[in-house]
């Protein structure tokens, strides 16, 4: 018994060779890049509540705006990275093509967005039911945030369409750098203008917004100066901006197959912006603790959300190489491996999770509030993990109307209206409400288990009769 389950389970040393050399850079990245953010974050918060909050709502419209774009250039790169594993750069090329077409075009309906609805966007999170904090004054420092983060809205988006490109190929460790280089000058300058120092002045909220605009512009010009210097190891870059044309049958593939998946992102992405507002009901000292608690699981998720990224790439690229047995073998490794991984972490953010409200300079009951999200959020990392890989397991073989399902339609069918009940008209502690509302994730893990077994989503999308 314990033979099958190691064949069907454990890989290889190569194996685990492999995905760790495509993951590490990635985890590398992303573990920089969050505990920048938590850093970032952590100096924010010594200014004050309202300054934490009025910069943590604005964040979470831009990762609405973040996943926006990642849905963009994904729906495209379902079909870029089995043009690879088939060898037709000519066909990533037009892939890449449509990534900054989508990029461009979301950008721009961000930028109206943000400018015309500043005001209504940043107050559907403030609400006056707390005991704590002064929602006018998060507001004003929210809207003084967003109208300098509109500004790194392009160089963020088209360094995603190059970065995604780049490692479809497998080539995770130039992004890794450019994200490295980012978050350094983020860092650096975020002490330098927050605070006011080697002569600058103190710009609090404002510092921060042009550090990270700043340290975007940054990683955009690594991803893309390197991307057209090595033109041998990017070939389909090659005669890139010749044209803009993108053949009507590729084109006609990429909005069928990828629009589910772009629209699917958008929805869940601004369906958990709605799940933060319901919370956010209950009143200032919520947001705050909801922003240190995603804040720092943020540091801890990273493992697997990096590794579900990498069953994208290993399992898309042997789908597209017609290896239909081997990419199933491959995924029910890396998806036991996640799991895995996920459950050591988990203990480890339970067991030291709780220290880190202790660092921000604010309110004690919101530390304590924090302490529990961050409790209830590592429980859940597991379930998270599995339903994750479920996700991108489906979405190589381009399922991607069942990954609407399973993902925006689950969010704003289920847990929406039902975290917005607790919320508003249950008297339940908010800890309680957060609780409920993450293990929802049951039902998901349940789905996507059933999902992956019935094998649905083993296809070359990219083959010579696909």
């Amino acid at each position: 018994m314990w033979k099958q389950f190691k064949n069907k389970f454990i890989g290889s040393r190569d194996f685990y060779r492999y995905v760790i050399f495509l993951a590490l850079p990635m985890i590398i990245q992303n573990a920089i890049t969050s505990f920048v953010s938590f850093l970032d974050n952590i100096m924010v918060g010594q200014i004050g509540t309202e300054q934490m909050s009025g910069v943590a709502i604005v964040n979470q419209l831009m990762f609405v705006f973040n996943i926006c774009i990642f849905g963009g250039v994904s729906g495209a790169g379902i079909f870029g990275t089995q043009f690879y594993g088939k060898g037709d750069y000519e066909g990533q090329k037009h892939a890449f093509r449509f990534k900054l077409y989508a990029c461009v075009l979301i950008t721009g309906l961000a930028l109206v967005l943000f400018g015309c609805l500043d005001t209504q966007l940043i107050s559907l999170y403030l609400s006056d039911s707390g005991s704590i904090g002064d929602i006018s004054l998060a507001l004003q420092y929210g809207k003084e945030y967003l109208a300098i983060m509109t500004i790194g809205l392009i160089p963020f988006a088209i360094g995603q369409a190059y970065i995604n490109t780049i490692r479809e190929t497998g080539q995770t460790f130039i992004p890794m750098l450019a994200g490295i280089a980012a978050v350094i000058t983020n860092l650096i300058l975020d002490y330098i203008l927050i605070f006011g120092v080697f002569g600058f002045p103190a710009l609090g909220v404002k510092g921060a917004a042009i550090a990270t605009v700043i340290a975007r512009f940054v990683e955009c010009f690594i991803v893309i100066i390197w991307t057209h210097t090595h033109a041998t190891q990017n070939p389909y870059i090659n005669g890139a901006y010749h044209s803009l044309r993108i053949p009507l049958s590729l084109l006609k593939e990429i909005l069928i197959k990828g629009s589910p998946l772009m629209i699917n992102e958008m929805l869940w992405a601004s369906g958990m912006a709605v799940i933060a507002q319901c919370y956010a009901a209950r009143g200032l000292e919520v947001v705050a603790a909801q922003n240190i608690s995603s804040t720092i699981s943020n540091l801890f998720n990273i493992v697997y959300l990096q590794l579900g990224g990498c069953i994208s790439i290993v399992v898309g690229q042997l789908l597209g190489a017609g290896k239909l047995d081997e990419a199933k073998d491959a995924d029910n490794k890396m998806i036991f491996f996640s799991v895995f991984c996920c459950c050591a972490i988990s203990l480890l953010m339970v067991a030291i999770g709780g220290f880190f409200p202790s660092i921000y300079n604010t309110e004690e009951s919101i530390k304590e509030l924090a302490r529990s999200f961050i409790v209830i959020s590592a429980l859940v990392m597991p379930l998270c993990a599995f339903s994750h890989c479920s996700y991108f397991t489906l979405r190589s073989g381009g399922k991607t109307i069942i990954t609407f399902l399973f993902d925006s339609v689950y969010t704003w069918v289920l847990i929406i209206p039902f975290a917005y009940s607790l919320a508003n008209y249950t008297v339940l502690p908010v800890t309680l409400v957060f609780f409920l509302v993450q293990f929802t994730e049951v039902i998901k893990v349940i789905l996507g288990f059933f999902m992956i077994k019935s094998n649905t989503w083993m296809q070359n999308i990219v083959g010579d009769n696909a």
